[in-house]
């Protein structure tokens, strides 16, 4: 189960990554996190957004993300 979920709509993937990246910098390493967006950009910019940053992404079934933060900082 995700620990926290948000719902980023119709968001643009620029604002989305900023937005997403402080959300997710929150969370305790290891933790889950449940992101909905609706943006058809956000199918190419999560996964890439996840492999740049190091979080492990656990689902892609657009329009739903699951993601672990990574175990380090």
């Amino acid at each position: 189960m995700a620990t926290e979920r948000w719902d980023a709509g119709e968001m643009g993937c620029g604002e989305l990554l900023i937005e997403l990246a402080g959300r997710v910098k929150k969370l305790a390493p290891g933790r889950e996190f449940e992101l909905r967006a609706l943006d058809p950009g956000a199918i190419e910019d999560i996964p890439a957004w996840c492999g740049l940053t190091g979080h492990i992404l656990i689902s892609a079934k657009h329009p739903i993300y699951r993601i672990r933060r990574k175990n380090y900082s």
